[in-house]
């Protein structure tokens, strides 16, 4: 008797179009499984029978011969970020509470039309403001992880610490997360999965509910670098709906996967030696470059100079836009409405977003006002603006010495819950490796790597040039076949 759960994309796509099992038989498994699963609150809301009548429709294709897709017969989760039709999506927040779209995103349509199913929509940080799955009206994500000797709630990464702990239980077999500074690549490190964020316009942003438009990203997370590659190709596509769309053709990632990298050089970033870095990180950053020499490729050290500018950058790009884009939540048009009695608009308005905002929400767009507002611009946003464009062209210098970068996911490994939430600061460090990327809208992705000596997972970053996922993707291949990492967490849900 074949554990369905058990199975990732690749082997689920390729079982079902072989007459193995049938899509629904697969469903039902993972739709049960999803039931069990309560205590992690990776859902916000389950969709069952949305996953059995996609899973129908994928065996009566193949009863009549026609061809399934490429994510023919999967379930997947779906981030609640990403608008799907009839079915509510909250961005885990209070302001948008029963708000059922009348519209699919682009995304989520492309992955229904390659055939996959959706087993629910996916719990996260707040309007994707965190970094440890704890700032949701939902209730915090729990890992599915434990620590050695202890029996802490551990953070499953942010903000896609639902599409993290889905995966990483085996309640999903792949799930779909989006990342603005590193919400792919941290949770997916810190749950032992691959993750990847392509190419910034790789794939569309239209309904997907806007963080910070110049950075957010929608990219997969699944159990290995085949079934990332199956699941990005479905997702990407040019879309003339989202101007920040590329108008290219999407690669056959999966097909020219090869972890063969003679002739490669591997960058060694000389500034992501920081203090603070745990062992086990650094540790697992030197093998990681013997796994990569072991694959042909050379190790050179390089430099990005404007390192320790990024994440100050980012934290003020990303709430200056934050600010801008969640200007459209006042209880006017969908979602909350919180009306005092007597109240006038202005008080309206003021009553529905403290009611409806939670608090990391709240920092993040007085952050963002402040550093819009007139006699502050210039000396705030427009100088991150310029600390951008320096980041960016640090990565394109090294590229004339190196065709990929490796550098750890997380300067630690997942936390306990509840352990950083008194000091934001220490919170928002945590993407420091992540930042750089998504500044300069590079493609990076997360592999895991080893264990820690407690059980935890760890990963490594790989991040390649603009519109490369080819490279990030076989390097990342090269990884996994020497790592052979096959822990799981033991099942305590």
């Amino acid at each position: 008797m074949t554990d369905f759960t058990q199975l990732g994309v690749k082997a689920i796509r390729d079982g079902v179009a072989g007459g193995d099992f049938t899509a629904r038989e697969v469903a039902e498994a993972f739709n049960a499984a999803v039931a069990e699963a309560a205590e992690l609150n990776a859902f916000i809301v389950t969709t069952p029978d949305h996953a059995l009548a996609a899973a129908d429709a994928t065996d009566a294709k193949r009863a009549k011969g026609e061809p399934l897709g490429k994510m023919g017969g999967v379930p997947i989760g779906m981030k609640d970020l990403f608008a799907t039709k009839g079915v509510q999506t909250t961005a885990a927040s209070h302001i948008l509470e029963g708000f059922d779209p009348e519209y699919e995103s682009t995304v989520s349509q492309n992955l229904w039309d390659a055939g996959a199913g959706m087993l629910g929509k996916l719990n996260l940080d707040q309007f994707a403001m965190g970094s440890s799955n704890e700032t949701s009206y939902f209730g915090n994500v729990n890992s599915p992880w434990k620590k050695e000797g202890t029996n802490a709630a551990m953070s499953p990464g942010g903000s896609s610490g639902g599409s993290s702990s889905a995966v990483a239980a085996r309640i999903a077999p792949a799930a779909t997360g989006t990342d603005t500074g590193g919400s792919i690549r941290q949770p997916a490190a810190f749950t032992g999965i691959c993750g990847i964020k392509p190419t910034y316009g790789r794939c569309s942003r239209w309904g997907v509910v806007a963080f910070a438009s110049s950075l957010d990203q929608a990219g997969p997370m699944a159990r290995s670098i085949e079934d990332c590659a199956i699941m990005l190709e479905a997702m990407a596509g040019f879309d003339p709906k989202d101007s920040t769309s590329l108008d290219m053709p999407v690669p056959e990632w999966e097909a020219g996967l090869n972890a063969d990298l003679k002739g490669k050089k591997v960058g060694i970033p000389r500034e992501y030696m920081m203090d603070g870095t745990d062992e086990a990180i650094l540790k697992s950053w030197e093998q990681g470059k013997e796994w990569l020499r072991d694959a042909g490729a050379e190790i050179v050290d390089i430099s990005l100079p404007h390192t320790k500018y990024a994440l100050p950058a980012y934290y003020i790009v990303a709430p200056a836009e934050a600010s801008s884009n969640l200007a459209r939540y006042d209880g006017v048009r969908y979602g909350l409405r919180d009306l005092p009695d007597g109240a006038g608009l202005q008080d309206m308005y003021a009553a529905t977003r403290a009611a409806g905002f939670g608090d990391e929400v709240k920092r993040r767009i007085l952050i963002g006002t402040y550093v819009l507002s007139a006699g502050f611009y210039d000396a705030y946003y427009n100088q991150a603006q310029k600390v951008r464009a320096l980041v960016a062209r640090d990565f394109e210098n090294a590229w004339a010495e190196c065709d990929v970068i490796l550098a750890p996911t997380t300067p630690t490994p997942s936390f306990p819950l509840g352990s950083l939430n008194e000091d934001p600061l220490t919170m928002y460090l945590n993407d420091v490796f992540a930042v750089p990327a998504s500044l300069a809208g590079l493609p990076a992705m997360s592999v895991p790597a080893m264990m820690t000596d407690d059980g935890l997972p760890l990963g490594l970053q790989l991040v390649g040039k603009p519109f490369d996922e080819q490279g990030v993707l076989n390097a990342g291949l090269a990884i996994q076949q020497r790592a052979n990492f096959t822990a799981q967490p033991e099942k305590w849900w």
